[in-house]
């Protein structure tokens, strides 16, 4: 999910990626609009907030939502900032720094509001600040590393986007069409996420309340756990068949052998067979 970018990216890649932040995005926005009665997976109410506030000349209010828009900004730009200056050291880290930034700030929400929460509005304030910053780092992480294909915390454009979608295929030809027809399945798949989620949080939050936070936490590990393994398998098997290929034993090889069970002894080859193998090995 993590691992690819931009045009590497495949549709089952953006729909795991789109899915699984979309579910998380439905649920922390109905958990804060339960607790703290306003929206955090989006800012476009609270830019209509904002201009409100400043035709009252409500200043301490204008500075209050307007710091909320900026941290939201802000999550966005940090999220993209780990993605470009550190994406040819480590994709991985580069993908999944802002995802573990959220869920630092998710947990933190939660265990104030478990512990430490006495219902005031600045702490209020607070928190819906750092709920903003975190989703801003969730839409900024799945926008850039989808080429702007997967934008989960809000569906003002996903459902325009299927809107206009469903008009294009009442043409067969359209009906046709590869592309839309994915784009079509990616957009539905958030689409229905998102609702999951908020529907999810709903349920639960009488019953957890501010732990909902740790199952948000938690499905974000799993978007982060799932690369993590897929990068260490691959390079696992990777190793097994470099020392196969040339008969050079490591660490790794071996370990494969154990758990596969396989007791086979590496013997030398000439020219002529490490060859054959090398493109038997490229056709498997």
């Amino acid at each position: 999910m993590l691992r690819n970018y931009s045009n590497s990216r495949t549709l089952g890649d953006n729909i795991r990626l789109g899915s699984l932040t979309a579910f998380t995005a439905g649920t922390i926005n109905i958990a804060s609009l339960l607790i703290f009665l306003s929206f955090t997976s989006n800012v476009t109410g609270h830019y209509a907030v904002f201009s409100a506030e400043i035709s009252k000349g409500n200043w301490s209010q204008v500075a209050v939502v307007g710091a909320w828009i900026f941290l939201f900004f802000f999550g966005s730009f940090t999220a993209n900032f780990f993605v470009i200056n550190f994406n040819k050291k480590s994709k991985y880290f580069a993908h999944a720094m802002p995802l573990v930034l959220e869920i630092l700030c998710l947990v933190g929400v939660g265990l104030y509001g478990q512990f430490y929460y006495r219902k005031t509005l600045e702490e209020a304030e607070i928190l819906v600040a750092l709920m903003l910053f975190a989703t801003g780092l969730q839409n900024g992480l799945t926008a850039s590393i989808s080429n702007f294909l997967v934008k989960t915390t809000h569906l003002t454009g996903t459902t325009t986007d299927l809107g206009i979608l469903m008009s294009m295929f009442t043409h067969k030809k359209y009906r046709k069409n590869p592309e839309l027809i994915a784009r079509a399945k990616l957009l539905s798949s958030i689409m229905f996420s998102y609702v999951l989620g908020a529907v999810f949080s709903g349920l639960v939050y009488y019953s957890l309340e501010f732990s909902v936070f740790y199952i948000i936490s938690l499905c974000l590990l799993v978007v982060i756990g799932y690369d993590f393994y897929k990068i260490n398998v691959r390079h696992f098997r990777t190793n097994y068949r470099y020392a196969k290929i040339y008969n050079k034993p490591n660490f790794m090889a071996f370990m494969y052998n154990k758990i596969h069970g396989s007791g086979e002894v590496m013997v030398k080859q000439t020219g002529k067979e490490k060859s054959k193998l090398i493109l038997e090995e490229k056709m498997t």
